[in-house]
């Protein structure tokens, strides 16, 4: 583990120095590149700093709905895998019908309203529930 400027304190810089020093002497195209690149890196600080929470909040939430008890994925990889095989799952329920009213239904949209509020919280840089 590196000590400071961790990947955050780097990404950030580097956005600012775009907003600041860049984008104020480019015109037309340039500037519009600029602000693409600033905005690039903020998202990638937003994913940097929340990827580990909405992974483990999706894996869970899914695995909930599909009645899945396993420990947790030992890697980044390996979670995102069985996110990928959870869904996986969650669709073939949804195609059957399982999804089409009751309970379930209400579970399956209030997991896709979370992974989708995840999804904005990076980005869009809105927080779940905004």
């Amino acid at each position: 583990m590196n000590d400071r400027p961790d990947a955050t304190e780097l990404l950030e810089a580097v956005r600012r120095f775009i907003e600041t020093e860049v984008m104020p002497n480019c015109k037309g195209p340039r500037k519009y590149q600029a602000r693409v690149a600033a905005n690039v890196l903020e998202i990638v600080r937003r994913e940097w700093e929340c990827e580990p929470r909405h992974l483990r909040d999706e894996w869970t939430s899914a695995g909930l709905l599909l009645g899945i008890e396993e420990p947790f994925p030992s890697s980044r990889q390996a979670l995102r895998e069985s996110i990928r095989e959870r869904t996986d799952g969650l669709v073939a329920r949804i195609r059957s019908g399982e999804a089409d009213s009751g309970p379930f239904r209400r579970a399956v949209l209030a997991h896709l309203r979370s992974t989708c509020a995840a999804k904005l919280e990076v980005s869009r840089g809105e927080a779940p529930g905004r």
